[in-house]
């Protein structure tokens, strides 16, 4: 069991510069963080990275495909183009 929990300690925080690790771990813990949710966040602030380097929009996406293999080029199109919250 204390294996399992240094192993959901290890989670990074890709939510740094809103919350702090602490909250974030408690949040984590308690099942209250919607991990798609950030994962689309985290993809949105790669895409404007990339970007701001001046790569191309399709390039950016093929980069970010890479990292996340298991979504599709127009999911991916769809997270960097449509605001969170906006139906």
């Amino acid at each position: 069991m204390e294996n399992l929990n240094l192993v959901e300690q290890k989670h990074t925080n890709p939510l740094a510069d809103l919350i702090s690790n602490e909250v974030y771990e408690a949040l984590m813990s308690r099942g209250l963080i919607n991990e798609t949710s950030v994962r689309d966040r985290e993809i949105r602030r790669k895409f404007r990275e990339m970007r701001a380097g001046k790569m191309s929009a399709g390039d950016a996406i093929d980069a970010l495909r890479s990292e996340y293999p298991y979504l599709q080029f127009d999911t991916i199109r769809k997270i960097v183009y449509n605001s969170p919250g906006k139906n």
